[in-house]
């Protein structure tokens, strides 16, 4: 199974055309089974952006493409359409769901909408009743399959803290990741590669769920290491293993080339039990009690 990873189009005034044309370059090279792009497609969330960001996709096709909104995804100085309708463009011009579910050989992969207009404008929440939904997806997962989670925005903070404050509820969520046996988590919102696991948010047996933050694509708001650089990942799934091979585009040559890669060991895919986190009695990320909302 290969996923190439992008995300932070962000489709604007930041946005560096050239970037993404490398990136759907690799694309069609690279032929991965599935093409993730983790939020952050426009900046301001105008239709022209949209407009944009949906031709971009569909020049990936017959490729596979899961897609889930960022924080730059809902309006930010419209407040008006932010209050009511804030995901009005995404929907006319990317996909009717928030929350998505994909299958393709091999893998079932959850998207999970972590924006969250009325209540944050740059970080992110997630709810009892997402987790449940995605647990629900899991259990219909074909055994064997990779179960892949894609969020925007990410669980552990960055090494400089540049990255912003994480997921309120990381530890809860990691515990959720794990409980549904899930062997990757995909993510962005970072604006640099950052590659972690969920040992370090509760501690456990085995070596936790690898979570991959990528960094920006197509934007000129790359962060720390990657400043004024753009990257996205290649992440391959075997039967044991994890392996991320970051990629950063190389200006001269007009292409990403890859970094050294880092492999994680595979976390066993298990099926839920009655009580796990993400099961038939969610847990709120909040209070770690069942039902409510985060």
């Amino acid at each position: 199974m290969v996923i190439l990873h992008a995300s932070d189009l962000q489709i604007g005034r930041p946005y560096r055309p050239h970037a993404a044309q490398a990136f759907v370059a690799l694309a069609r090279g690279l032929e991965p089974d599935l093409v993730v792009v983790a939020g952050d497609l426009t900046q301001r969330a105008k239709a022209r952006e949209f407009a944009a960001a949906a031709e971009l996709l569909r020049s990936l096709a017959p490729l596979p493409v899961v897609v889930t909104p960022g924080n730059h995804d809902v309006p930010l100085f419209r407040a008006w359409e932010r209050l009511v309708s804030p995901y009005r463009q995404w929907r006319r011009f990317i996909a009717a769901e928030l929350d998505t579910v994909t299958q393709v050989p091999g893998a079932t992969v959850v998207a999970l909408n972590s924006s969250a207009p009325r209540r944050a404008i740059v970080g992110g929440r997630l709810t009892s009743p997402q987790w449940a939904f995605a647990a629900a997806a899991f259990r219909q997962a074909e055994a064997g399959d990779a179960r892949v989670v894609v969020t925007h925005h990410h669980f552990v903070p960055t090494p400089d803290g540049l990255g912003g404050r994480p997921l309120p509820g990381a530890a809860d969520h990691a515990t959720a990741l794990e409980a549904m046996g899930v062997t990757v988590a995909l993510g962005g919102h970072v604006h640099r590669t950052h590659l972690t696991t969920t040992r370090d948010l509760v501690p456990g047996p085995g070596p936790g769920v690898p979570l991959v933050a990528c960094g920006t694509t197509a934007s000129r708001r790359g962060r720390g290491p990657e400043v004024g650089r753009n990257s996205l990942n290649v992440v391959r799934i075997t039967g044991g293993e994890v392996v991320v091979e970051p990629h950063v585009l190389d200006e001269a040559e007009g292409r990403f080339v890859p970094l050294e890669p880092r492999s994680f060991p595979r976390p066993d895919v298990r099926s839920l039990r009655p009580g796990d986190s993400g099961g038939g009695e969610p847990v709120d990320p909040r209070h770690g009690r069942a039902g409510a909302s985060a």
